[in-house]
């Protein structure tokens, strides 16, 4: 009976693609714990490190007929746990990457959501001061502002001077300036 500890790993790699399930639990023994602290080293995440070591000891197992060492064993076992980081650490980048970007895209909507909350408030407070203005006022006003009559157009369909026209939108203005204060009366000016 061999002992397989006493055998190098080129020999140990020629009985495995022979199919000998006792040399390939010598290389498992020989290479796990090293390769184990080398990945560790690199990803510091213990569940990922004994997925990649399982993972490498698998695909050696199922692809032993179609491997072929150009170099040593374990070069062989440390380039492929190394591509293996690589992989894992190219897949937390874009990971990472993606969560950063949903994490934009939720405070550009919050953002957006919340100015628009906002504005419609706005619009609402706006909207309740210019119902208080008195009644003949009001009307010049919105046929004004949100009918887009000019002031002669405005006189003309009420029957009133120009000037009254033009000394109630003032005064309407005046009121609202002084109910909404600077900010809300500078924001309703670029709305209407």
């Amino acid at each position: 009976m061999k002992d397989y500890k006493l055998l190098t790993d080129g020999e140990l790699f020629n009985l495995l693609k022979l199919d000998d399930r006792k040399a390939f639990a010598e290389i498992y023994e020989r290479y796990k714990g090293p390769l184990y602290i080398h990945a560790f080293n690199k990803l510091r995440d213990k569940e990922e490190v004994r997925d990649v070591i399982q993972q490498l000891f698998s695909v050696l197992w199922i692809k032993r007929n179609e491997i072929t060492l150009t170099a040593n064993l374990s070069g062989y076992l440390y380039t492929a746990v190394r591509n293996r980081i690589f992989k894992i650490i190219a897949h937390q980048s874009i990971q990472s990457n993606y969560i950063v970007s949903i994490q934009q895209s939720i405070a550009s909507t919050e953002a957006i959501t919340d100015y628009t909350v906002r504005e419609n408030q706005l619009k609402q407070i706006i909207d309740k001061e210019i119902q208080l203005l008195p009644e003949k006022m009001r009307e010049v006003f919105l046929l004004s502002r949100k009918s887009y009559f000019s002031h002669k157009e405005i006189s003309e369909k009420l029957g009133i001077s120009e000037q009254t026209v033009s000394k109630q939108v003032t005064n309407a203005l005046k009121i609202l300036r002084t109910k909404l204060g600077l900010f809300g009366f500078l924001l309703f000016l670029m709305k209407f």
